[in-house]
């Protein structure tokens, strides 16, 4: 940029002044660099002003005093800018780096084996450099099976996030400890509505597997996927859909556990509305049916890399609405295995 300035000046002369835009050097040097880049653009730009001054025998030392003096303003100017910059950019450190460890403690790594279930997870938030939103998710192994959980908070941002944290650790809590499924939920429903006003409300579906079979407690939450073996696809559907968590109030009934087989070989994806209501330029919506040919590596987890990377071409953008997914995959039992849900 200085060196077009330079030579715009010496092709035009000294009769139009370029020289005070010199100082666009520094200026433009203190969004990117650091204090001694910009310090150094100051220098070189003093000089080219000074060296430029006396090939055109600038002899009004008014205006040349002036082009120094805009050059240093703004170069000192820049000085100060970027030391604001880098504190912003250390307090954005420390931030990313606690969301991270809240991460880690809401949304934990799920067990890649829990006993006949091989799982991989994918999230995303649709908040710019956030890690964590109102997605919900968790795999625990049990002595009354692998049971797991998917859920959607209604709204976004640290309420959400709150709530979240809320469903997660009634989950987490209830889940080793009951026997039955509908208790699990029932601990759920009594967990968030000391937590929410009546006014806001999580969706999620509950799910155990245990054996050859998979049981489901859904609570206003998209149907998952179940993919056979044989690569036919069906949507696990209650025989009537309950409202979400933290609408008990209104009186309904309860949901209902329901349940279907699932052999080794099977695939069962759980997911969040933010998957399938994710729309391409044209307003059509992610057509996950036709894209479950998509989970075939042998890899749980590079499969649903794989399904992620179709859904933001299909999106091609940023994406509106958290989105998470859950693949559960039933593994057969070798003779002389124990499961171990703690496997990596």
């Amino acid at each position: 940029m200085m060196a077009a300035v330079g030579a715009a000046d010496v092709a035009a002369g000294p009769s139009l002044g370029f020289l005070p835009l010199m100082s666009l050097g520094p200026a433009f040097a203190s969004l990117v660099g650091g204090w001694r880049r910009t310090a150094g653009i100051g220098v070189i730009a003093l000089l080219l002003c000074a060296g430029l001054g006396w090939y055109e025998e600038l002899s009004d030392v008014r205006r040349g005093s002036m082009t120094l003096a805009s050059v240093i303003g703004v170069t000192a100017a820049g000085l100060v800018a970027v030391s604001m910059r880098q504190k912003r950019e250390a307090e954005l450190d420390s931030v990313r780096s606690i969301a991270e460890a809240a991460q880690r403690v809401l949304l934990k790594p799920v067990p890649r084996l829990a006993g006949q279930v091989r799982a991989a997870v994918s999230y995303m938030s649709a908040v710019a450099e956030a890690r964590i939103g109102g997605d919900l998710y968790e795999v625990v192994a049990t002595p009354h099976g692998v049971r797991v959980i998917v859920g959607d908070v209604q709204g976004k941002g640290l309420e959400a996030v709150e709530t979240a944290a809320v469903v997660l650790g009634a989950f987490r809590e209830a889940a080793p400890d009951e026997t039955d499924l509908a208790e699990v939920g029932r601990r759920l429903e009594r967990a968030v509505d000391r937590q929410l006003d009546g006014e806001k409300f999580v969706t999620a579906i509950l799910a155990e597997v245990r054996g050859e079979e998979a049981t489901f407690l859904n609570f206003g939450h998209p149907a998952p996927l179940l993919i056979r073996a044989d690569t036919t696809v069906t949507w696990p559907e209650p025989p009537s859909y309950a409202l979400p968590l933290g609408l008990g109030a209104h009186g309904t009934v309860r949901p209902e556990p329901y349940g279907t087989d699932f052999l080794p070989g099977d695939q069962l994806l759980l997911y969040t509305d933010g998957i399938t209501e994710a729309r391409d330029e044209d307003g059509r919506f992610y057509p996950l049916e036709d894209r479950a040919h998509l989970l075939k590596d042998n890899d749980a987890e590079s499969a649903l890399e794989t399904l992620r990377q179709d859904l933001l071409h299909h999106v091609n953008g940023p994406l509106h609405d958290d989105a998470a997914m859950l693949l559960l995959r039933h593994r057969p039992h070798h003779c002389g295995t124990t499961p171990d849900a703690g496997l990596p």
